[in-house]
């Protein structure tokens, strides 16, 4: 898949982690329904490579799918057999180069300049600035956009609403949104506050300065 022409095209990525790998599911699924195209499923979610392969079998080969939380290269390889076309990793652990032999890109944690220029030589598709929040939030993005125009860049790490438009008015190519986004329902919770609350976020990217 091209994940930067995703990235830029969708400008959300939905990140799903649960303790119910049964509600992690209908949660990927409900999400999909609702128009979110790019979502992964955090490795560290209960049985989250079986959630994987169900997502996969559920949403067809061509559907986008990641895998989050990707540290290891046996995290990539798992991850790959599963059904995942992307990685994202929190940092630039051996995760980074074994998805990118596998033909997986890979949205890379990073959080300093010299962070970027390591996941460049590492294969980095796009660049997980994590965690956004504490990183110095949409003036961060902003500084980072001087000395590194062209790479995506995609805050992870509190990001609500607000944010998320500030983050891509920013800079950003796109944002990674957790708990503000999924809530309780990849533990069980409300599937209805899930599809209110995707909503909201698809018309805050949608309508956020590019």
């Amino acid at each position: 898949m091209d994940l930067r022409a995703a990235l830029a095209a969708h400008r959300l990525v939905a990140i799903v982690r649960g303790a119910d790998a049964d509600a992690a599911l209908r949660t990927v699924l409900t999400l999909a329904e609702e128009g979110v195209d790019l979502i992964e499923v955090s490795l560290t979610g209960e049985n989250a490579l079986r959630v994987i392969e169900r997502a996969r079998e559920a949403l067809g080969p061509d559907r986008p799918l990641g895998a989050g939380t990707v540290l290891t290269a046996d995290d990539a390889r798992a991850a790959h057999r599963a059904g995942a076309d992307f990685a994202v990793t929190p940092g630039l652990g051996e995760g980074v180069p074994a998805a990118r032999e596998l033909g997986m890109p890979v949205l890379a944690g990073v959080m300093t300049p010299t962070d970027i220029l390591t996941a460049s030589t590492l294969g980095a598709t796009a660049l997980k600035i994590f965690p956004a929040a504490q990183a110095g939030g949409p003036d961060y993005v902003k500084a980072l956009r001087g000395p590194f125009p062209h790479e995506p860049l995609v805050p992870v790490g509190g990001v609500d609403e607000v944010a998320a438009r500030a983050h891509l008015a920013a800079g950003a190519t796109a944002v990674g949104v957790g708990s503000p986004l999924i809530g309780d329902a990849a533990d069980g919770g409300s599937l209805d506050d899930l599809r209110a609350r995707a909503r909201a976020f698809r018309a805050a990217v949608r309508e956020a300065r590019p």
